[in-house]
């Protein structure tokens, strides 16, 4: 680990000594603005792999964004060079067209106790789903943040994130029922134990994601970057820009959709992301929700 070349990467230039929440939220929210969640690289003929040196060159030094088991893998890497009481917990997703949560782990997310208190730090869901802040690990209490309003829920120990959104504005109203658009205004998101995991309880995911016709990861091609006013995500041809409470309550929500030729120009202007290999663009319908 460079953290200097890292924090050039994601543009931090405050402290690495203190060790308080201000300092953690503060490096998560550049981590979150500079690097994509994203899994072009299926879509490119590469292999996405979870060796730390690779996630490290990939997302550092290429200047590439990653799905959760490649972001929060570095950015847990981060907070231990840096002194954080920093863990690896492993979640369920859920999918909102089957109405239940995956039966296989394939959300790797960060755990940091900090002044005796745990908090979630989570860099890799990407969309409306990414949380902006470390979330008080407790039970029952509504977190506002800028995407919404976040909660866990512990039941027989198995804790369960959830988020309620506010009401959406769409000017496109060819987009108007878009699967890619949130129809419930309160979503599960996942749930989790508190066992801790290594990278290695997820070999077996990060090659099924990437290979099963199952996987939502090989059924569309996404990238998501979070900005200072929201997010932005280019799933398949369709691009799409929110604007968190541009009116009072209310989510602006633009989408675009794109030629095959502006998809690489708009990667590397609304992404940073140039790629190394031809993406081939994909979205097959009813699988993918901002």
């Amino acid at each position: 680990m460079n953290l200097e070349e890292y924090f050039a990467r994601i543009g931090y230039k405050g402290s690495t000594e203190k060790r308080d929440l201000e300092t953690l939220t503060d490096i998560f929210q550049h981590h979150i603005r500079a690097v994509p969640f994203e899994n072009l690289s299926i879509h490119c003929g590469e292999k996405i792999t979870l060796e730390l040196e690779e996630v490290y060159n990939k997302i550092v030094r290429r200047k590439r964004g990653g799905w959760c088991m490649e972001n929060n893998q570095l950015l847990g890497w981060v907070l231990k060079c840096l002194g954080y009481d920093a863990s690896f917990l492993g979640a369920y997703v859920f999918n909102p067209h089957q109405n239940a949560y995956a039966t296989i782990m394939t959300h790797l997310l960060v755990k940091v106790v900090l002044d005796g208190k745990p908090y979630i730090v989570d860099g890799g869901f990407g969309v409306s789903y990414q949380m902006w802040q470390p979330m008080e690990l407790v039970s029952g209490k509504d977190q506002p943040q800028a995407p919404g309003v976040f909660r866990f829920t512990e039941k027989n120990a198995v804790w369960y994130l959830e988020k309620m959104r506010r009401k959406q504005h769409i000017p496109n109203q060819h987009f108007s029922n878009s699967d890619l658009l949130e129809k419930k205004e309160c979503r599960k998101v996942y749930m989790f134990s508190l066992e801790p995991r290594t990278v290695e309880d997820f070999r077996f995911q990060c090659t099924y994601l990437q290979t099963s016709p199952d996987s939502l990861f090989t059924k569309k091609s996404i990238c998501t970057l979070q900005t200072t006013e929201g997010f932005r995500a280019l799933i398949g041809w369709t691009l799409t820009e929110t604007t968190y409470n541009y009116k009072e309550n209310m989510d602006l929500v633009e989408f675009v959709t794109l030629e095959d030729e502006e998809v690489e120009k708009t990667l590397k202007e609304k992404f940073n992301i140039t790629l190394d290999r031809k993406l081939v663009p994909i979205n097959i319908k009813g699988f993918y929700t901002i």
